[in-house]
């Protein structure tokens, strides 16, 4: 899609509605935004064409600004895009400057000119989604406890005769989500598999992921629930470590400039991760784990968990 392509508006804006919220960006920040991310803000292709809506009362924005509503998170996206914007100013300098030139890169710059490392941001994306099914304890639950043997009232958590789930099993999916919510940690279920299938790849995917970016222990940076699905979106974006070491962005007048230092192993690892360029690859597992919920109260309970994961790993450059 090209940015600069008619719209039937002369504003530099989109306006983006996601699921209610108003959020209004550069088209140029749109465009900029990864593959991955793009797929689910317009699954059908991103094509800016008029959608132009009524502004509401106190609706802020600019008049005849055109709209597009898209079933995405929106804090989702202010992460992306806080995160896109400290990356690019940090790499670039700020916009009122100074302002890194990279047109005067001294060796041994001048001979990879070619390789998008040297002149540009390069940031790790690394998305998740949970798709989790939770397999019902046995007995009946009353008030989120379980029923005692020979008490009245309780509900076994299920479906009824028309395939829809019941209060007890409800609760039970919104429980299960908020726990699961809260382990964070990147890479522990991955692991997990590997330790139980032996599978050398996965290690390796691991292992590459720590050494160009990621911490072992890191977390989510991004994770929530998805509305009216048992199904938990998480992102984790880091900048890619080249082994690229630019000089500082002021140098003093009448100082040489210092050379590009580069690290040749560190620059090895990054360059595997271009495959990834605008090439979104993706991963699908099932994971089974046992979550105790409620614990250390009277209403505690193990309730094993089927979970299918999808990883989405993709290299943007800005």
């Amino acid at each position: 899609m090209n940015p600069d392509s008619p719209t039937g508006s002369s504003s530099s804006k989109v306006a983006l509605d996601l699921r209610g919220q108003r959020l209004s960006l550069e088209r140029e920040a749109l465009m900029e935004l990864p593959e991955s991310v793009l797929l689910c803000l317009f699954p059908n292709g991103v094509v800016l064409s008029p959608q132009r809506q009524p502004r509401l009362d106190g609706e802020e924005g600019d008049e005849g600004e055109d709209v597009y509503y898209v079933d995405f998170d929106a804090q989702c996206l202010e992460f992306v895009l806080d995160f896109f914007g400290s990356a690019r100013d940090d790499f670039y300098g700020p916009a009122e400057g100074p302002r890194r030139d990279l047109s005067e890169s001294t060796p041994p710059a001048q001979a990879n000119m070619q390789n998008p490392l040297f002149l540009k941001q390069a940031i790790i994306v690394l998305r998740e989604e949970l798709e989790y099914f939770a397999i019902p304890p046995k007995g009946a639950i009353k008030d989120g406890l379980p029923v005692v043997e020979g008490e009245k009232g309780g509900e076994v958590a299920g479906t009824d005769a028309e395939g829809k789930p019941n209060q007890a099993l409800l609760k039970l999916k919104v429980d299960c989500g908020n726990a699961l919510l809260g382990r964070k940690s990147i890479f522990t279920a991955l692991q997990r598999n590997v330790n139980r299938e032996n599978n050398v790849a996965e290690q390796h995917l691991i292992d590459m992921l720590c050494m160009s970016g990621f911490e072992r222990d890191d977390i989510w940076g991004y994770r929530s629930l998805e509305p009216n699905r048992c199904c938990i979106a998480s992102i984790a974006l880091v900048l890619l470590k080249t082994g690229i070491v630019h000089p500082p962005i002021s140098v003093p007048e009448g100082a040489p400039k210092p050379a590009v230092e580069v690290n040749a192993q560190q620059l090895a690892t990054a360059q595997k991760l271009l495959l990834f360029w605008r090439k979104p690859a993706r991963k699908c597992w099932w994971d089974a784990t046992e979550l105790t919920l409620d614990e250390g109260t009277p209403a505690a309970r193990d309730v094993k968990i089927w979970a299918r994961r999808v990883w989405t790993l993709e290299l943007s450059l800005i």
